[in-house]
């Protein structure tokens, strides 16, 4: 396994079990690390970075950390480290970002209070508590540009996708996807605690990035793609 693609995992993993260990010592890093929204009091401009590195539960991150896996040697061969690691963080900002973004129109439209999705009661709570309920956490942003990248670059391979009989090819699976994300954001309304759009913004920075390289690359007479 090449080196970013192999760190990039093992940092997730000790960071997930390392949130574990300071939780059973009243220690709460998924406070100080999660990204909150930016009109919060816990809000900090490093939480766009340190979110993608955590994750909610062992289900979140081992999907994640199998896509990484999966689909990252191949973009980290292609591209080199550096390239490869700057896409991945570009993606993963660029998740925050939306987020944020979708954030700020959530507050817009409900600022007055919080749904409670367990009691189905519309309880009021101070501004300041509500804010800080905001949080996001993954890595789906950075992995959701990683396949949108596979797709841009193998567009033609085929993958064998559960529970599907039939191997599909990478650019419709990653159109799929996009497709499933987008109608998934637009009916939330009942709340899912996925963020949706934030894997959109994963692909769309990643895109835009791919785009930026295929450009500046061909004036440069270098090729990947």
């Amino acid at each position: 396994m090449p080196p970013i693609t192999k760190n990039l995992i093992i940092i997730n993993v000790l960071v997930f079990f390392g949130t574990l260990v300071a939780q059973r010592y009243g220690i709460d890093l998924d406070n100080a690390l999660s990204l909150h929204f930016f009109l919060a009091s816990d809000f900090n401009p490093l939480q766009l970075i340190s979110y993608m590195f955590m994750h909610a539960g062992f289900t979140h991150i081992f999907f994640n950390m199998f896509a990484v896996f999966m689909f990252g040697p191949i973009l980290e061969r292609t591209w080199g480290p550096k390239r490869f690691l700057l896409y991945y963080l570009v993606c993963g900002v660029g998740a925050g970002l939306i987020q944020e973004g979708v954030q700020y129109i959530q507050y817009a439209v409900d600022a007055f209070g919080y749904y409670d999705a367990h009691s189905a009661l519309y309880r009021f709570i101070p501004m300041e508590e509500y804010l800080n309920l905001m949080r996001t956490v993954g890595a789906s942003g950075a992995v959701y540009g990683i396949l949108l990248a596979f797709g841009v670059m193998f567009p033609e391979e085929r993958l064998f996708i559960f529970p599907l009989p039939f191997p599909i090819k990478a650019k419709y699976f990653v159109i799929g996807y996009a497709v499933i994300e987008l109608f998934s954001g637009i009916a939330n309304s009942s709340g899912d605690n996925v963020a949706h759009f934030a894997h959109l913004g994963g692909m769309l920075f990643g895109l835009m990035l791919i785009l930026y390289w295929k450009k500046k690359d061909r004036s440069n007479g270098t090729y990947y793609y």
